[in-house]
């Protein structure tokens, strides 16, 4: 753990619409991107604070991917996306924000979800507020 890290400072806390939060596992956790692409944009992460996939260990790689799995179904019977981007940012010279606690991403994507108003006005527009997301995916993720 890492007091200035925001992902280790979640950990800290209740899992809720402020914290964002979805499904804390064994050695891994799902929350919503605080600054999401589209509504649904989903992270998994470890518990552990590292920054490179060689860090963790096999079993707890597993879980993240098994958690990855979970999101996508959970995201597909939500949201009905016709796609999804997958992926990680490692380093901050591949896009990481955080560079320092790795995280993967799960971004759902339907065909023109992206338009002039992310391209231009460099705003993106989502449907829902966070807390609603969270709302929706909590409820289901509890029922899955």
């Amino acid at each position: 753990m890492n007091d200035g890290c925001v992902f280790c400072q979640v950990l800290t806390q209740a899992d809720s619409a402020d914290t964002l939060v979805l499904h804390r596992g064994t050695d891994a956790f799902v929350m919503l991107n605080r600054y999401p692409y589209t509504s649904g944009h989903l992270m998994v992460l470890p518990l552990a604070h590292v920054a490179r996939l060689d860090a963790l260990t096999p079993a707890v790689r597993a879980e993240m991917m098994e958690l990855q799995t979970q999101a996508v179904a959970l995201l597909e019977a939500v949201y009905f996306p016709q796609g999804f981007n997958l992926g990680a940012n490692l380093g901050s010279a591949a896009g990481a924000g955080i560079a320092e606690h790795l995280h993967l991403h799960i971004v759902p994507r339907w065909a023109g979800d992206t338009n002039f108003t992310a391209t231009v006005g460099h705003t993106r527009v989502l449907p829902e507020t966070l807390e609603e997301t969270w709302q929706r995916l909590r409820a289901a993720w509890k029922e899955s």
